[in-house]
């Protein structure tokens, strides 16, 4: 049972727990950097339409998109030293953090892949056309006419991936990983003062949210300061179609496709 409530329980919590938001924060940042890279190398075959790799593209899209975040973690952190085992490469000393960064690594990388090709493709072609109709390289017409737009396009949805990929650094402690959702469990514990801890723990992950959601906010308008207005809401119509599409995120089970 727990204790009753105090609400100077969560003003002593909120200090106690910031302490492990370095950890929530490296997990975060590693995972959406190795995703970016992943998401990229994902998305270049469906772009591109190569063969067979776009097939297995679409495969690890589905797979990553259509399966709970807490099933990815366990698959990763059980299923590959497994796997390494047969060609002889010992993991056993490898620490669970690097496990937990992989897997998240992996899922922002389904999401991020979708991401670019949608941002890719929801550029006017007309556009391109044009540009190579006046002599412009493939490099060229990507980096002054592509680029700037879908970096304009991407941006919300990338915003919502991160912070959801925020949030759903919570389940991470279920390998035992001390962030700050684990050390939330050890001082409901300690203190059987349950409620007072989650309420803590909740207000720090929303203050983030709200930082990061207005970081962002500020960046697409600083992207999109030289679009006219006619374009800008053709983006945003593009914007939500795919946001709907793409990124529906839950509150606790991880992202699902």
């Amino acid at each position: 049972m727990s204790r009753r409530f105090d609400i100077h329980y969560v003003l002593d919590f909120i200090p106690k727990l910031l302490a492990y938001l370095n950890i929530t924060l490296l997990i975060v940042g590693s995972s959406i950097a190795l995703g970016l890279l992943i998401g990229l190398l994902v998305a270049l075959p469906r772009l591109y339409r190569i063969p067979v790799l776009q097939r297995v593209s679409q495969v690890y899209v589905s797979f990553f998109r259509g399966t709970p975040i807490l099933i990815q973690l366990f698959l990763v952190y059980y299923g590959l030293p497994e796997i390494l085992g047969w060609l002889h490469i010992d993991v056993s000393r490898v620490a669970v953090l690097y496990f937990v960064i992989l897997t998240y690594a992996l899922n922002s990388g389904a999401f991020i892949s979708e991401m670019i090709r949608a941002a890719v493709e929801a550029v006017d072609k007309g556009q391109v056309e044009a540009a190579q109709s006046i002599g412009m390289s493939g490099y060229q017409t990507f980096r002054r006419i592509i680029l700037p737009q879908a970096l304009g396009i991407s941006v919300p949805l990338f915003g919502n991936l991160v912070i959801g990929n925020l949030k759903d650094t919570s389940l991470a402690f279920t390998l035992g990983v001390m962030e700050m959702t684990g050390r939330s469990q050890t001082l409901g514990t300690a203190t059987q003062h349950f409620i007072e801890t989650y309420i803590a723990l909740s207000l720090i992950y929303f203050v983030i949210s709200v930082l990061l959601e207005r970081l962002f906010i500020w960046l697409e308008r600083y992207l999109n300061r030289y679009a006219g207005q006619e374009q800008t809401g053709y983006q945003r119509r593009l914007q939500r179609r795919w946001q709907a599409r793409l990124i529906p995120l839950n509150s606790r089970g991880g992202k699902q496709g």
